[in-house]
């Protein structure tokens, strides 16, 4: 890196550079901050909901199942992390049955999501 510095009063007041190498250390900044929040985002446990996901459910299909098949638990290990039966839980994914506020708090704990994402 070619610094020229411009001194008063026996320090250093300003630091020219050429633009390029001034243009990468702006981007090197960017790409800085975008880690630090990336980071940060992460350290907060937020879980962001892919498109895939969103599209899935807005086209109909069951937020359960989506989420199930997206964590890659079976509907057999969702049903008894749940405490529920196989067939309800097979029900609820089909839309034939509406599950109580009690069994949505247990899939969505299940699943590590929250109750407003599933019901």
């Amino acid at each position: 890196m070619s610094v020229q510095f411009i001194v008063e009063d026996d320090r250093r007041r300003f630091a020219v550079l050429p633009i390029d190498e001034y243009e990468e250390l702006v981007e090197a900044r960017r790409m800085l901050e975008d880690i630090q929040a990336w980071d940060a985002a992460k350290a907060r446990n937020e879980d962001h909901i892919p498109i895939e996901l969103v599209d899935r459910m807005l086209a109909g299909e069951s937020p359960v199942r989506v989420f199930r098949e997206h964590r890659g638990i079976s509907q057999q290990g969702l049903a008894e992390a749940a405490a529920i039966s196989a067939a309800y839980l097979c029900q609820i994914e089909q839309g034939r049955r509406q599950p109580s506020v009690e069994v949505l708090k247990k899939l969505a704990a299940a699943l590590r999501v929250d109750v407003d994402d599933i019901a």
